[in-house]
């Protein structure tokens, strides 16, 4: 039970990360991102990610434009901002100092 709960806050601690990183490839429609995170084993639902993409597109992070579809409304297609490339960056700088803290860790304890 303590292992799942930490399980379960490490991925929620990374999901904005990933949801910007996944962005930063291109303008990208939510269905598309769900599946990449369930691909990449962080198992999201659609009430998840789409207050997360609200939360970064009032924050100035996200834009996103309406693309007519044919087979069915219009959909919603997200990109960043430059603020969102920003503050990607920081986020890249602060992933690496984790893992480098990480890996020092377990080398300590491994000694």
């Amino acid at each position: 039970m303590i292992a799942e709960n930490t399980q379960t806050q490490m991925r929620k601690g990374i999901l904005e990360y990933c949801v910007l990183s996944i962005i930063s490839r291109g303008e990208i429609y939510a269905s598309d991102i769900i599946a990449e995170l369930r691909s990449a084993k962080l198992l999201v639902v659609e009430g998840t990610l789409y207050p997360l993409l609200t939360r970064l597109k009032n924050n100035g992070l996200l834009s996103y434009n309406w693309v007519e579809s044919t087979s069915g409304p219009p959909r919603k297609y997200y990109t960043l901002t430059e603020d969102g490339r920003g503050i990607l960056s920081q986020l890249d700088q602060t992933w690496q100092e984790l893992a480098y803290a990480v890996g020092i860790s377990q080398k300590g304890a491994n000694s």
